[in-house]
């Protein structure tokens, strides 16, 4: 049985679909917040606001902290989105390295200030079990979210990515965890807090092998084909 090349080209190439490239990072992260930011003012408004939320807003530190964990997510977001782009530069690797040191140097400095004011007393710490349910609460959709959307692109560093974009996630918790819960002791803050970050993100990269790979997004694809 002999097979006209011709017009199996001409019947493959009729089957193509032309493929829509992804938006620039910077574009994606945008709809990113788009979606989650009224989840997580949601959760805010129905949990309930600090009671001193405009006070503390005219704090230096309290400033610093928050806008330093929100451009942590926004940053590792926008990296995460770089990852799965072939050919990324890895320079965006690096976009959270910034305001996640000014975050840990502002939270660092509290805890020298409270040494200095209260002597070892000041870095004692106590339980603080709400931490982590809350920041797993205000960061779920923004991290089902972000994983939905990686998936869309090629999973060339899985772990890199899922670290990157439970970061994001992660960050984006710890933002709308500090307005409505008002456990503010530096040290309180960077255990509690922000180790939890460290342990969300941990875990993330560690699922990026399930997560992000090639056979599971390929079989994702096909069945998008056979639903239409």
């Amino acid at each position: 049985m002999t097979v006209d090349t011709e017009k199996l080209i001409e019947r493959m190439a009729a089957m193509i679909e032309p493929v829509r490239p992804l938006a620039r990072p910077w574009i994606r992260m945008a709809a990113w917040l788009l979606v989650v930011i009224p989840y997580v003012a949601l959760v805010v408004v129905v949990v309930s606001p600090r009671a001193d939320l405009i006070s503390k807003a005219s704090e230096w530190r309290y400033v610093i902290e928050q806008l330093a964990a929100l451009a942590t997510g926004i940053t590792a977001a926008t990296a995460a989105f770089a990852t799965v782009v072939p050919g990324y530069d890895r320079k965006f690797l690096f976009l959270p390295a910034l305001p996640l040191a000014i975050w840990l140097a502002t939270l660092g400095d509290g805890c020298v200030e409270d040494w200095i004011q209260f002597g070892p007393d000041g870095l004692s710490l106590q339980p603080d079990l709400f931490c982590f349910p809350a920041i797993v609460l205000v960061g779920a959709v923004p991290a089902i979210a972000m994983a939905i959307m990686l998936r869309r692109g090629a999973p060339l560093t899985p772990h890199i990515t899922s670290a990157l974009g439970g970061l994001a996630a992660a960050g984006l918790g710890n933002f709308g965890l500090r307005l409505f819960h008002s456990q503010d002791a530096s040290p309180m803050v960077l255990v509690w807090q922000v180790g939890t970050v460290f342990i969300l993100t941990a875990m993330a990269a560690w699922a990026g092998r399930y997560l992000f790979n090639w056979r599971s997004i390929i079989a994702t694809a096909r069945s998008n084909v056979l639903l239409r």
